[in-house]
């Protein structure tokens, strides 16, 4: 029997999916990796790990915040220093 056991999506959105192919009497091993192979494929497995694979969280809003304070903040640094001449 093969199987193939495999969570995929965020932690709020698990989703599970459970391919078992069962091998048959009189059923030679490499006819039974063609219909596990295929089911895979049917099934889409690979393409919503692909897909989900370089999915990022999106930034929090203080650290959004943050960001954009330092910003203002080397600004006027910069424009301080341009006014006293050490910088151009």
């Amino acid at each position: 029997m093969l199987a193939i056991y495999y969570n995929y999506g965020n932690i709020e959105n698990m989703s599970k999916s459970i391919i078992e192919v069962k091998k048959n009497p009189n059923e030679n091993n490499n006819s039974v990796l063609r219909r596990f192979s295929r089911k895979i494929q049917e099934s889409s497995i690979i393409q919503k790990v692909k897909g989900s694979r370089y999915n990022e969280r999106k930034e929090s809003k203080l650290k959004i915040k943050r960001g954009a304070l330092k910003k203002i903040g080397r600004r006027k640094e910069i424009d301080k220093l341009r006014k006293l001449g050490k910088m151009r």
